[in-house]
């Protein structure tokens, strides 16, 4: 343990420790965020309407054939965790970098209209075209970088977007919610039906085709946001701040703009638009790891295990099941209105 300076210590001493300190609670919770994580994984794969022991799930991981076991954990419960934790540490990623470059725990893509992008381009894709599968999927991700893009062109103004993104990023969502509403008018009972379940959120039936991409969009564009951490964090200061610390301002935000909506249009594409992930996922991260460095890393494994554990939750802890989009929605959405009204009694949102 660090010994704490002396009352004749100087001031350095002081702040040193309290960085110390403050890393190694930063530490502490990751580790335990991983290992919850790594439990309800476990847990998820186990127990279900039936309960396969744990010497079975690993055998099956090892791709032995057990009887019963290969088909409950292989091809049911194994792709559904998998890409609950895809989604999560994308959603959760995604959304605490959105936040902290914009400084606004409201700058979330799910506030601001870039789901909305990706979840109105599947919606026409299904109704009007017919398309299903891996051309839906394609659809929506360049639906998701197109919005994103388009809403940050709208809000550029001498090299700030701040509220003025969140602000157009809001008003982009409501019409493309009309958009959604108008296709869903126009749509025959089967797409209606489709539409309607791509639109809730879920992993029900999800696929290893479908987890592949989200998970190498994952590994390419969040390794290269992780690179973008501390310019990230320094933009917390400000513009000018940043500028002058060497942060190349206008270049972090566009990398962390197509990064951060690439995980999420890819995480999207296969899940769905699961509610309010990437909103609650940094706040939460930010709550339990104190002041600090980046949240990135919190925030995604927050994001995962909310994710694996509302899915659950949907599934066996209510007297009907629901796709997981409908649970964090619940959550989520109660948050939301507390946000604001905090916001507003306090002159706007900081």
């Amino acid at each position: 343990m660090t010994a704490a300076p002396s009352l004749t210590g100087t001031t350095a001493d002081w702040v040193a420790l309290g960085r110390r300190r403050r890393d190694g609670r930063r530490r502490t919770v990751a580790w335990g965020l991983g290992a919850l994580l790594l439990g309800l994984f476990a847990l998820t794969l186990m127990l279900g309407q039936s309960f396969i022991p744990p010497g079975d799930v690993l055998r099956v991981m090892l791709g032995q054939d057990v009887p019963v076991a290969s088909f409950t954990v292989g091809t049911l419960r194994l792709p559904r965790a998998t890409l609950s934790v895809v989604a999560g540490l994308s959603f959760g990623m995604g959304g605490a970098a959105f936040q902290t470059m914009l400084r606004n725990p409201l700058a979330s893509p799910d506030i601001i209209g870039i789901s909305f992008g990706a979840s109105a381009a599947a919606v026409i894709g299904i109704v009007f075209f017919g398309l299903s599968g891996g051309a839906v999927s394609t659809f929506a991700i360049a639906a998701g970088l197109g919005v994103a893009l388009l809403i940050y062109g709208l809000s550029f103004k001498g090299g700030g977007a701040g509220a003025r993104l969140i602000l157009i990023g809001i008003g982009m969502a409501s019409m493309l919610e009309s958009v959604i509403a108008y296709a869903l008018q126009k749509a025959s009972s089967w797409s209606h039906a489709e539409a309607m379940r791509w639109l809730a959120g879920s992993v029900n039936g999800a696929t290893w085709g479908e987890i592949l991409p989200a998970a190498l969009a994952l590994v390419l564009f969040g390794g290269v946001l992780l690179t973008r951490a501390r310019d990230l964090e320094t933009l917390r200061l400000g513009d000018d701040a940043a500028a002058a610390l060497g942060v190349r301002v206008a270049w972090t935000r566009i990398t962390v703009l197509v990064t951060a909506v690439g995980m999420i249009a890819f995480a999207t594409a296969a899940a769905g638009p699961i509610a309010f992930v990437a909103f609650l996922s940094g706040p939460i991260a930010a709550r339990i790891t104190g002041p600090g460095r980046s949240l990135l890393i919190p925030a995604a494994l927050t994001g995962a295990v909310l994710v694996l554990l509302a899915d659950y939750v949907g599934q066996f802890a209510l007297p009907s099941r629901y796709p997981v989009g409908v649970v964090t929605g619940a959550l989520g959405a109660p948050y939301l209105v507390w946000l604001i009204a905090r916001s507003n009694s306090g002159g706007g949102a900081s």
